[in-house]
């Protein structure tokens, strides 16, 4: 893939990054709330708030991170490295980076393998 492409593919990645993060981000305002409880009505128990604290907490967490991975990415392609399999040093497909334009990875080295714990030995 032409760095210029791959440019192009990561910095969209990183609007619509930021985008998605925006909106995961807000909340209703104070002062809406507020109407709502003078009003008698209440935002539901705390188990539903602390539920939907949790969730954008690990939708913010896991935006942070595709954030992290795509700077990444930008650097690799600044280095002269981007393309390459962190693993193998293999050329990674144009049809993967387009797909996934932050990956470091060959196909015949996913990410999902990295997470996996080695051999257990006896």
């Amino acid at each position: 893939m032409d760095s210029e492409r791959a440019r192009t593919l990561l910095n969209e990645e990183l609007t619509r990054t930021d985008e998605t993060a925006d909106i995961a981000t807000a909340g209703p305002s104070e002062g809406a709330g507020a109407d709502r409880l003078a009003a008698g009505t209440d935002f539901g128990d705390a188990g539903a708030r602390a539920t939907e604290s949790m969730d954008r907490d690990l939708t913010v967490n896991t935006l942070q991170g595709r954030r992290e991975r795509v700077e990444a990415a930008l650097a690799r392609l600044d280095r002269g490295e981007y393309g390459r399999c962190a693993v193998c040093g293999a050329e990674i497909d144009d049809e993967r980076l387009e797909i996934r334009p932050e990956t470091d990875r060959c196909r015949e080295h996913p990410e999902d393998d990295a997470q996996l714990p080695g051999p257990v030995e006896d």
